[in-house]
């Protein structure tokens, strides 16, 4: 029995949105491979292997998997199977790059998926005798527009989240280390509704002032600003990510105001977001609070990414994007400040672009959190 979030219907309508979009672009064909794009149109989730799975769609072009026939019962599963859609299932010995030729038939371009390795890519090439191009401007343009039944997804994703922000402060304490608190936190991500745990990040004292820090044995100590960025996949496959910024006991006063003034920032991002801005309109509204109070420096990377499938996706909300956003989109918006040797903090939600605004997926308590 098939395990698919979406009606089969869903499916068949991003399959030709697909083709549509090709065709647009001068493509005469995709090839698609697993990962978030696969998992998008069809359902397939995984990652590539040495043996080639494949989609083949395109204009004019019947979509077609070409698959291990050991992995065929598993993908018959999927919107693959509820569509009826072609299927070329293959066994070791032979040539699956054969069967990617036949089902393109003739072209002049062909695009790939930017997720297909070179493993698999040159020889495609040489064997449909076409040098590939990646295809990702357009399959990331049907991914950037989410439909009614993604945005329902998220909005569980999020509220699912929160609801472990929540509970932080069971866990997160003086004497603790980082990775008791994360261990903590990773089961309440899926007990809260989860079914992967993507990833925590617990940045305490000094380890917050790196955006990218995981977690370590760092014993946390009483009055730190600790940085908590959590994320997981729903059933359906669509990511939560969210993050707040607590302190444990009394904060310092300039920390304190410091992150008052972030929460502006983010709060100013928020409101910027509605069709018609660009994205680096969003990212210049965080940025603009953060310079006036003297913060420009400490705000280190881009104002947010996009979210579905994958934990980051376009459209990305970052300086000299010029993309226009459209209702539809989904994104972060994570300003954040950092201080080497110190402390960081960061305050992100998901949001949902309105025809008028933009919907907040996360609705946990932004400010400085005390515990």
């Amino acid at each position: 029995m098939s395990t698919l979030p979406f009606p089969a219907s869903v499916y068949a309508a991003r399959l030709d949105r697909a083709a549509s979009l090709a065709a647009d672009s001068g493509l005469d064909g995709i090839v698609v491979g697993p990962g978030p794009d696969l998992q998008y149109l069809v359902g397939v989730e995984g990652d590539t292997i040495e043996r080639l799975t494949a989609l083949v769609l395109g204009p004019g072009i019947a979509p077609t998997i070409i698959v291990p026939r050991m992995e065929l019962a598993k993908v018959r599963t999927t919107a693959v199977g509820q569509l009826g859609l072609a299927v070329s299932d293959w066994v070791d010995g032979d040539n699956p790059y054969d069967l990617v030729a036949e089902a393109l038939g003739s072209v002049s371009r062909v695009g790939v998926s930017d997720a297909l390795p070179a493993l698999h890519v040159i020889p495609l090439a040489d064997r449909i005798d076409v040098r590939a191009e990646l295809a990702t401007p357009v399959l990331r343009e049907g991914r950037m527009i989410k439909d009614p039944e993604e945005v329902a997804e998220l909005r569980l994703a999020g509220a699912a989240i929160d609801a472990v922000h929540r509970r932080v402060p069971e866990w997160l304490r003086a004497g603790r280390t980082e990775r008791e608190v994360a261990t903590d936190i990773a089961e309440a991500i899926v007990a809260e509704g989860h079914r992967t745990v993507e990833f925590v990040i617990v940045g305490s004292g000094p380890n917050g002032a790196d955006p990218h820090h995981e977690v370590s044995d760092r014993v946390i100590g009483d009055g730190e600003i600790v940085v908590v960025d959590i994320g997981g996949a729903v059933p359906s496959g669509y990511n939560s990510d969210s993050t707040r910024t607590y302190v444990v006991g009394a904060p310092d006063p300039e920390a304190a105001d410091r992150i008052a003034v972030l929460v502006r920032a983010q709060h100013a991002a928020v409101d910027a977001v509605r069709p018609g801005v660009t994205a680096e309109e969003v990212d210049a509204a965080a940025r603009s609070v953060l310079a006036e109070a003297g913060l420009a420096e400490a705000f280190l990377h881009r104002t947010g990414h996009g979210i579905g499938v994958s934990v980051h996706e376009e459209p990305y909300i970052a300086p000299g994007n010029d993309l226009v956003l459209r209702e539809g989109m989904a994104f972060s918006i994570e300003p954040g400040i950092y201080f080497a040797g110190e402390w960081g903090a960061r305050i992100e939600d998901i949001v949902v672009v309105t025809a008028d605004g933009c919907e907040r997926l996360n609705i946990a308590p932004h400010g400085l959190t005390a515990v």
